[in-house]
């Protein structure tokens, strides 16, 4: 009935059992000083065990500036934390599935950083919302710094050799974090970002950084290593935003991103598969393509992009997931609450047996927090 989803994919050089993984999700359960754990190697090694054929990690800091956003949050900046995370690719590999580390720097939005307390952003624009109390914040955000020319150049780098790192420990990919509020969002973000040299103002520049950042990474690490981008509208301090032009903003940003040497674009709604701009029209070319104008956000990445695409968003019912891969829109799917309410996901649905539902209190443990809101 669901064959669909287990169907084997390739993505850049990385190929998948089936459609189905596992998405990104923070869950700070990680030593002080940034190393992956047991805990986390028996929490990635389970979703491979329940055939899930792709998991992602949680955002990985990578550098020791002002990239880090929570406390006990896992880096990949030096030997000991790629020795850790090799237990963790080892353990994924020993149960067959394939993972891929998520690169993460937090900037305005960071929380928690052992190495600065200031913050680095675009421009010097206070965060909306207040910090996560379930990660140990409180308050308003700190106001951040605007960052130098040197300092985007830094963050460039921090990607690139963390990317090389990932291939150390044993990663079959990396997710580049472009989404969710996160600085490279924040660049691309109209209201975070009033610079007005060339990485601000036209949404062409706003997304200059997420295109430098996505080469830079592929010469870096060549055509054998998988490399995506994951990007959003909604962040985790704004979960209502949307892009102010809509559908010129799509093909914009997602025409940029498909000639940026990139495998795949993963993108995260709350609902995959409603449209991204629920009160607007499409272009004709969109209406004929997609019937009504009113594509998804996976729709308009696969339009524009002409990249495989992955899709989060609410998609733990088998149908949802099915439909939107029959459709053509997306080659895989993640899922977040899902995959933490059945470990085995993948493998009940294969056999056809019931599944759980998402009940909070049963994962988010102080011992092992688990953000759902990016699942």
């Amino acid at each position: 009935m669901n064959s669909i989803l287990f169907d084997s994919f390739t993505l850049g050089s990385t190929t998948l059992d089936n459609r189905l993984g596992v998405a990104p999700m923070t869950r700070t359960s990680a030593t002080p000083e940034g190393l992956a754990t047991d805990q986390m190697v028996n929490y990635y090694a389970k979703f491979a065990r329940g055939g899930f054929g792709l998991l992602i990690t949680e955002g990985i800091y990578p550098d020791n500036k002002y990239s880090q956003g929570y406390f006990d949050q896992p880096g990949i900046i030096n030997t000991e934390q790629v020795q850790a995370w090799k237990k963790v690719t080892d353990a994924v590999h020993q149960e067959g599935g394939k993972i891929f580390a998520q690169l993460m720097h937090a900037g305005a939005l960071s929380q928690g950083n052992r190495f600065t307390k200031e913050r680095l952003a675009p421009s010097s624009v206070q965060p909306k919302g207040e910090q996560m109390q379930f990660y140990g914040g409180e308050g308003p955000f700190a106001l951040p710094k605007e960052a130098t020319n040197e300092d985007i150049a830094d963050v460039v780098t921090s990607f690139v050799e963390a990317s090389k790192r990932a291939i150390d420990a044993g990663f079959d990919g990396v997710e580049i974090h472009g989404a969710n509020g996160y600085i490279l969002d924040q660049f691309l973000t109209d209201y975070t970002n009033q610079r007005t040299d060339e990485y601000g103002g036209s949404t062409k520049n706003r997304v200059r950084l997420l295109v430098e950042v996505s080469k830079a990474v592929r010469e870096a690490v060549g055509k054998e290593f998988t490399v995506g981008i994951r990007i959003s509208q909604g962040k985790v301090n704004d979960y209502q935003h949307k892009w102010a032009d809509k559908e010129k903003d799509a093909e914009m940003i997602f025409g940029q991103l498909g000639k940026a040497g990139l495998d795949f674009i993963h993108v995260t709604e709350y609902e995959a598969w409603q449209p991204a701009f629920p009160d607007g029209e499409g272009t004709e070319a969109t209406d004929a393509a997609f019937g009504d104008g009113r594509s998804t956000l996976a729709a308009l990445a696969k339009r524009y992009s002409h990249l495989p695409v992955i899709a989060n968003g609410g998609l733990h019912n088998p149908e949802k997931a099915k439909e939107m891969i029959q459709k053509g829109e997306v080659a895989v799917i993640t899922l977040g609450r899902g995959a933490l309410a059945n470990g085995d996901w993948a493998n009940r649905v294969k056999s056809g047996d019931p599944l759980e539902e998402f009940a909070p209190e049963k994962v988010l443990s102080p011992n092992a927090k688990i953000k759902d809101f990016e699942a």
